[in-house]
């Protein structure tokens, strides 16, 4: 009931954005709606005077130098992540935001493997707007910093709220984005649709496990592609049956709710011939199965389907800015329950492609719904290659924390490709390990082919050595996000809020598919480590 297809004869201009920018229809109507983010870069020492960026000094200009005196009197220092506001200082924006951009000339550090001039923009105009909003305004100018698309992200995702379960008057206004004394548009506009994806992910992992069932997660994605000209095909338990996906279904059967497979196709370029494989976890609730979770924690594990929810976002992008690639999305869709019909620690199942599957651990589900989705996207599409998205373990917290996706490859080239996406978009990964050690624990059994748990510790690296048997000969990249995917907690990437989901890696799946489909692209093209690197 859901499924269509849509001929892709939209516009740029016409792609319909998220809720994160359909606020504020009285914009402008008075001053002190409008505010204004201008970036003041870190001074070395006590004697040096003050750097205001470009667009900063051409308002200081514009009000007689009254922005730079202000600047002096309260002693400012451009330290990152601080903020000022200053109000009555221009008669057209009610409130000026003074965003410390920490020290002006950096670039690419090695050592943390992050463009740090790209970074520092985001936090100084996140952290510029989300003040600004808070102070009421409804319209906020933005200054680019000499990075306008990286200003634009960082705006767009400092001000966006998670609010659907708010009644309407308590909600707060999501501010209208402008950029500010700049003429390079199509960067701002870049990040504002990178952005708006990244809040889409948001917005469907941090909704309720009985509101994002498979059905609404089906009818989201249907919404947000549709309008670009994307195509969706809605598969049912019966298609998934004739398609003998006993590994999905396994998981599937323990929940009332009806599993779906979506099937997203995007094409962006007639003669980029074989598509980019693209595949999501989309397991709507994790009660663990049988193997229950700590209900402490429980509730965050409704985001089990941020893996899928980051592929519907980032195939959204992809249409939004016309990425010359032609892409398919896989997207198993079911919840893991303890009920009558769940799966039982010492099941066996046998997998598409005729593997016996020992089930372990109920937990570990994820790789038993993305075992499927491989074997059925390899022989249908021939992709060139996949790239998976999953929250499958929770050893990769124990790894990395929240500071980066954890990555495991069969190739070089395409790792190479994906840590410098992560370093652009300031959403790091980290490489992993795909070792015949980790092969041998969850292979090596004397009644089945493999294991869904494996033996020992490196739950993440046994994981990851699960899907590599069903990726038989592709170039393959799987994420797992279970700790930056999920809900943020402490300190970093302070443009995202506490508390709540994050979306990411959208803007690092984003920029990586940018980068390969770049025409100027060699395959041996390792990441730049100089100062600038775009």
């Amino acid at each position: 009931m859901f499924s269509c297809i849509i001929r892709r004869c939209l516009n740029i201009e016409r792609i319909v954005l998220s809720k994160s920018h359909r606020y504020s229809t009285q914009i402008g109507e008075n001053r002190s709606d409008k505010g204004l983010v201008l970036g003041l870069y870190e001074q070395e020492n006590d004697t040096e005077e003050p750097r205001l960026s470009q667009s900063a000094i051409h308002f200081d200009a514009k009000t007689d130098g009254k922005l730079l005196n202000l600047v002096k009197e309260y002693n400012l220092k451009g330290k990152l992540g601080s903020v000022k506001v200053f109000t009555n200082i221009d008669h057209e924006i009610g409130s000026v935001a003074i965003a410390g951009l920490g020290l002006e000339g950096i670039g690419y550090n090695e050592l943390e493997t992050i463009d740090e001039g790209m970074e520092n923009v985001r936090i100084a105009a996140g952290i510029g707007a989300k003040t600004l909003a808070k102070e009421g305004c409804l319209q906020i100018f933005v200054d680019p910093m000499d990075y306008p698309e990286q200003a634009a992200e960082g705006s767009g995702l400092s001000t966006w709220r998670y609010q659907a379960n708010k009644t309407k008057k308590n909600r707060q206004p999501i501010p209208k984005l402008d950029l500010y004394d700049a003429i390079d548009v199509d960067a701002w506009t870049r990040g504002l649709f990178k952005a708006d994806a990244q809040n889409l992910a948001r917005s469907l992992s941090d909704g309720p496990g009985n509101q994002i069932t498979p059905t609404s997660f089906a009818q989201a994605a249907v919404d947000a592609l549709c309008p670009c000209g994307v195509s969706i095909e809605v598969r049912n338990k019966d298609w998934a049956e004739a398609k003998n996906m006993s590994c999905f279904l396994s998981v599937a059967r323990s929940s009332c709710e009806p599993p779906i497979f979506l099937e997203i196709s995007y094409c962006g370029d007639d003669k980029a011939g074989r598509p980019i494989m693209l595949a999501g976890t989309g397991m709507t609730f994790n009660s663990g199965g049988l193997c229950i979770k700590n209900p402490e924690n429980m509730s965050q594990f409704r985001a089990s389907m941020a893996g899928a929810a980051s592929v519907v976002a980032t195939i959204r992008a992809a249409a939004a800015l016309s990425l010359p690639v032609n892409l398919v999305g896989l997207i198993p869709l079911c919840e893991n329950m303890p009920s009558g019909m769940a799966f039982k620690p010492g099941d066996v199942i046998t997998a598409m492609n005729g593997k016996t599957v020992a089930i372990h651990d109920t937990n570990n589900a994820g790789q038993l719904m993305l075992a499927d989705a491989f074997i059925y996207g390899q022989t249908t599409f021939k992709p060139k290659l996949v790239v998976d998205v999953a929250t499958l373990s929770e050893g990769i917290v124990h790894a990395l924390g929240g500071a980066s996706s954890g990555v495991f490859s069969n190739s070089d080239f395409l790792w190479s490709q994906m840590l410098k996406a992560g370093s652009i978009c300031g959403d790091r990964v980290w490489r992993m390990p795909l070792w015949q050690y980790y092969t041998h624990k969850v292979t090596e059994y004397s009644n089945v082919d493999i294991s869904n748990a494996g033996r020992g510790k490196g739950s993440a690296c046994l994981g990851a050595a699960f899907l590599k048997e069903f990726i038989p000969c592709a170039d393959w990249v799987h994420m797992d996000i279970t700790g930056v995917g999920m809900v943020k907690q402490g300190a970093g990437i302070p443009y995202l809020e506490n508390d709540r989901m994050t979306g990411r890696p959208t803007r690092t799946l984003i920029q990586f598919l940018q980068q390969l489909a770049c025409s100027d692209l060699q395959k041996h093209d390792l990441i730049e480590t100089k100062t600038g690197q775009k």
